[in-house]
């Protein structure tokens, strides 16, 4: 299988125990976190791929060693006031998560630093992180004031505030979150939907002085206070939920499979994708290690059954924002109508994945509408032999990999390297499962 573009053929069922790649996510926040403590951090079962390699690569330009080995990763920190300015301007590659919280930290910064990334970065929105850390006191200029990279954050003497979230989303939380570290007196962040927590947790587990008030129904308020060092932890990452979703996916539609994805993630704010497939007929079971861990996770079991239509509502999506590709190839397949409202925010991701999804999806004969930002899917669909694109996003290609493996014939997706960005191990597992099968 080559990476410029990959044929997925069709076959039989799917059966066995796999494992997949740590959490991206929570991978980005252990080293960035790791950077910000005293002492060397230890991180096991960290996500090995372009994103997170691009964070490991600009905290080296900010003067922090690390070693990443086949074992673990080790991060020596030196504290919240321990970086350096870079000789030059820090590259994030693709990663959305690593230059939206490093604008946060680096807002709190005695100097001054360039953020750049590649071109799809390059048109990833960030006035929605630059507006609120200005009004803490950073001074941040770019393209259109700011909203675009490259973009130059000049740190500086940060004030606390009380600030309330436009857009339900977890990387613009974080940032805030992460310039309260440096703020004067108390950063709070107010969200009326629930967005994913791992910066809130692993703040806690670092020792930060953190506050939460609500729950996953009602939204949240979190608050932290300055002022308080952070010191080294050893982390364990849980497996990506968001690339077990396609796992998953791939045996509730293929007749006959049965699948078990050891040691996920399950993360009451990461969970909407086991949420909506229940509600579609899924056959699906939980094992949960310890829920009281400072990220959960278990053992999650998968089997083919009839899926039918569902409704995803607006305050589910931050639940499964990255799983909608895939839950999208679901609805397709499943008898009746999917409605998925106002995915807004699929328009700012790699690529707009409601546009990439309708074209790939309406290429393999699926019955596939857009009203606004909302999707509609009408099935059952047998999806046909096609030439796709992945529009260099690595969730759009590995969603029409799973679409192949119950086509009627090759479906071939071109532009796949994209996918090294979050799971570089997904054409190995895909060619194990094919070649059992």
């Amino acid at each position: 299988m080559e990476l410029e573009a990959l044929t997925v053929r069709p076959g039989s069922h799917l059966a066995g125990i796999l494992t997949v790649p740590g959490d991206k996510s929570i991978s980005h926040r252990a080293l960035m976190f790791g950077a910000l403590a005293q002492g060397a951090t230890r991180i096991t079962h960290c996500l090995d791929a372009e994103d997170c390699r691009a964070t490991q690569t600009v905290f080296s330009a900010l003067g922090i060693r690390s070693e990443w080995n086949a074992k673990e990763v080790i991060v020596e920190g030196k504290g919240l006031h321990g970086l350096k300015a870079a000789a030059g301007p820090l590259d994030c590659g693709n990663s959305g998560t690593s230059m939206r919280l490093l604008m946060g930290i680096l807002a709190g910064q005695s100097f001054s630093t360039t953020l750049t990334g590649d071109a799809s970065l390059s048109r990833r929105p960030m006035g929605r992180v630059a507006k609120p850390l200005r009004a803490m006191g950073a001074v941040i200029t770019g393209k259109e004031d700011g909203n675009f990279a490259p973009l130059t954050i000049q740190g500086g003497a940060l004030r606390g505030m009380v600030h309330t979230l436009e857009v339900p989303s977890a990387q613009v939380k974080s940032a805030i979150l992460l310039a309260g570290l440096y703020a004067s007196g108390q950063t709070v962040v107010k969200e009326s939907i629930l967005t994913r927590d791992h910066t809130e947790r692993m703040m806690v587990r670092f020792g930060a002085a953190v506050s939460v008030i609500g729950d996953i129904s009602n939204g949240r308020t979190v608050a932290v206070q300055s002022g308080r060092e952070l010191h080294a932890q050893s982390l364990d990452v849980p497996g990506d939920i968001s690339s077990a979703a396609f796992w998953m996916v791939a045996a509730a539609i293929t007749p006959g499979s049965r699948l078990t994805v050891k040691r996920v993630g399950l993360n009451p704010t990461r969970t909407g994708i086991l949420d909506v497939l229940k509600s579609m007929g899924a056959s699906l079971g939980v094992l949960v290690e310890d829920p009281d861990a400072p990220e959960p996770m278990g053992d999650v079991t998968v089997g083919y059954s009839p899926l039918h239509g569902t409704t995803i509502s607006e305050t589910m999506l931050p639940r499964l924002i990255d799983e909608l590709p895939i839950l999208m190839v679901a609805a397709a397949a499943a008898e009746g109508r999917t409605i998925i409202e106002n995915a807004k925010e699929l328009r700012v991701k790699e690529t707009d994945r409601i546009q990439s999804m309708a074209q790939n999806l309406t290429a393999v004969g699926a019955k596939m509408m857009v009203e606004g930002d909302t999707i509609v899917l009408d099935g059952p669909t047998r999806f046909r032999p096609a030439k796709v694109s992945s529009f260099g996003d690595h969730r759009t290609a590995m969603a029409m990999a799973i679409a192949a493996l119950s086509a009627d014939g090759p479906i071939q997706i071109e532009d796949v390297a994209c996918i090294r960005t979050s799971y570089p191990s997904f054409f190995s597992t895909l060619k194990t499962l094919v070649e059992k099968r």
